[in-house]
């Protein structure tokens, strides 16, 4: 006769529940705001992150709101800021922009397997501070007496990423380091506009907006160069490659040299940007 076991049963612990697949259901909510407060409120460190995971993806991505209206750019109308409605559709213009920038870090977080951990970790933050940048710009619009929808938009961010959702590396290189870069060479006068009207609180966003944005791009170009690296890649004929087989937008200056260089844009690189947009540099 044995003596019974009265040590207590230990319950195994619950796994973590998975950040990638967390990512594709905020990624597939059709309300921008219900997106952004839920990506802001998650805590990453009561989240696994699994880069083996496979996800397939739903039917239609991203999820969104019944409005705006998406039309082709040629269709946008272009407003005096010195009007009210004009100012309202510039703010409105950058809130769209945030809005789809959340998108694109979830969709990164999500889709592209087999990548470091600290890959996921670095655009989760991205999505949390696209997110805050969504907020502040749909706020601010609220109190010029309009609301993110009340004007119409395009797509030309989320177009690109479906062109690459295939290829992490074209993804890093014309999402990120293309077309989120662009946006490095466009604030500072656009911050200048609303400055000109007297609009010192959209300014101050603007501030926020681009000190994020060099830490986005930088992480755009500092996985960009691991995946050249690791793949025996020029980083340079890589990205004209990429460039042309994609479509890129033909990026015209003036170019923010001093933010590129903050991330992470090397001498050579821009350069390249300078030679192929037939520019001169800004300091």
């Amino acid at each position: 006769m044995t003596a019974l076991d009265t040590s207590p049963c230990m319950t195994p612990p619950m796994p973590l529940p998975s950040l990638r697949a967390q990512a594709l259901q905020f990624l597939s909510l059709p309300s921008t705001q219900d997106k952004a407060t839920q990506v802001r409120a998650l805590d990453l460190t009561t989240w696994a992150i699994d880069p083996t995971e496979v996800l397939p993806p739903p039917a239609q991505l991203p999820g969104r709101p019944a409005r705006p209206l998406l039309v082709h750019p040629s269709q946008l109308k272009t407003r005096a800021v010195g009007t009210l409605a004009g100012r309202a559709g510039l703010i409105h213009a950058l809130t769209h922009i945030e809005a789809n920038a959340i998108n694109l870090a979830l969709d990164m977080v999500w889709r592209f397997a087999h990548m470091p951990e600290l890959f996921y970790r670095d655009w989760w933050q991205v999505a949390q501070e696209e997110a805050l940048h969504f907020e502040l710009l749909q706020q601010h619009l609220l109190s010029l007496g309009f609301a993110y929808g009340d004007f119409p938009a395009h797509d030309g961010l989320w177009d690109m990423a479906e062109r690459t959702q295939t290829d992490v590396l074209a993804r890093l290189a014309l999402v990120p380091r293309t077309l989120e870069a662009r946006g490095l060479d466009a604030t500072p006068a656009v911050r200048n506009r609303l400055i000109s009207v007297g609009d010192q609180a959209g300014a101050a966003i603007l501030d926020i907006i681009l000190r994020d944005e060099i830490g986005h791009v930088a992480i755009g170009n500092r996985w960009y160069a691991h995946l050249c690296t690791q793949r025996q890649l020029n980083p340079l004929t890589t990205y004209a490659e990429l460039a042309q087989r994609y479509h890129a937008p033909q990026l015209k200056g003036p170019f923010n040299l001093t933010a590129r260089r903050a991330a992470g844009f090397t001498e050579p690189e821009l350069a390249a940007l300078q030679h192929a947009s037939h520019t001169e540099p800004t300091p």
